[in-house]
């Protein structure tokens, strides 16, 4: 513009213009980007063709060209947008695999909130395939309902209340009972007269546990980002010696799965754990040597649950039988 001649009589200014159109403004279309206007300003609004002819710069066809070509120039001159000036933020996804503690106490608040979860258990323990499918219920106590299937392929069905299980009888097995239907089994002084603590495959499947336990385990990693069950996740890792573990897990399970782990010659545990963008476990797993492993799917957080104790007359309590059979000898 500047080669052009000055009415002398007419003063002159500049006013240059760049507007910015936010897409996250209420209202505005999210294909909006920004426009940039420049505009020069005569007293006659008119600019000489050198010709002793002035035209009018104000005419709508040579405001839009000019408005066009400005703001094309200036955007191929590398100016960033609104939208690329503000920073993008991480996905969801991005901070699991980037920020693993602070990920994993989100979970860990998040999971804890929850009433109570879908799980589904498969794995392999002392060489038999086993495998579970039910519901818990998240509360205090943790109860637990779920179906078992065992290796030729037989279904039990198993409630848990804290720590008391009931065991559905098969009907041809109640003969021996009376013809009640559930055998009340208080894994509090079972578990330490066989050995192994029974009650704690229930607890295992906590995932509130699974967090708390990679949180205060040293060593965790970021495996990545992988699909489970169509739903993405980020996996982590870690593997640990047995007396770390036993560190971690409750006082009252932590004597008979000490013993359990010492006979079957488990030195190291491997626990992996996925979790969604809403900061949920989705799958847990462990691999305990040659005595075993399991793979646990959790779905359908927070769907309302009812889980109650047997009636007492349908129920058979095994310490009361093991006192008559120890009489009678």
């Amino acid at each position: 513009m500047s080669g052009y001649p000055v009415d002398p009589d007419t003063p002159t200014s500049t006013i240059a213009r760049r507007s910015g159109v936010d897409r996250r403004k209420r209202g505005a279309p999210e294909s909006t980007t920004w426009a940039s206007v420049s505009s020069v300003y005569w007293g006659s609004s008119q600019i000489p063709t050198g010709e002793g002819v002035y035209v009018s710069l104000w005419k709508k066809p040579a405001l839009v060209a000019v408005s066009a070509l400005t703001a094309f120039a200036v955007s191929a001159c590398g100016v960033p947008s609104g939208a690329s000036e503000a920073s993008k933020q991480p996905s969801v996804l991005e901070l699991l695999a980037s920020d693993l503690k602070g990920s994993l106490l989100k979970t860990a608040e998040a999971t804890d909130k929850t009433d109570s979860v879908t799980v589904t258990m498969t794995g392999t323990i002392g060489g038999q395939k086993i495998s579970m499918q039910g519901v818990l219920d998240l509360g205090d106590p943790l109860k637990a309902e779920m179906k078992m299937t065992n290796a030729m392929g037989a279904a039990t069905s198993v409630r848990m209340i804290g720590a008391v299980i009931y065991a559905e009888i098969p009907a041809e097995g109640r003969k021996g009972t009376g013809g009640k239907r559930w055998m009340k089994m208080d894994m509090t002084g079972l578990s330490e007269m066989a050995g192994t603590d029974f009650s704690k495959q229930f607890d295992d499947m906590d995932p509130i546990k699974q967090v708390k336990t990679l949180l205060a385990i040293e060593g965790t990693t970021v495996v990545g980002q992988e699909t489970v069950n169509g739903v993405p996740t980020v996996h982590y890792t870690v593997t640990t010696p047995v007396a770390t573990y036993l560190a971690q897990i409750d006082a009252m399970h932590r004597d008979a799965t000490e013993q359990t782990l010492a006979t079957q010659g488990v030195k190291e545990l491997k626990i992996d754990l996925w979790v969604d963008e809403q900061y949920r476990p989705r799958r847990a797993g462990m691999v305990m040597g040659k005595m075993g492993d399991m793979v646990i799917d959790y779905t359908d957080y927070g769907k309302a649950v009812t889980i109650e104790t047997p009636p007492p007359a349908e129920t058979t309590d095994l310490a009361e039988m093991l006192k008559g059979l120890t009489a009678d000898s």
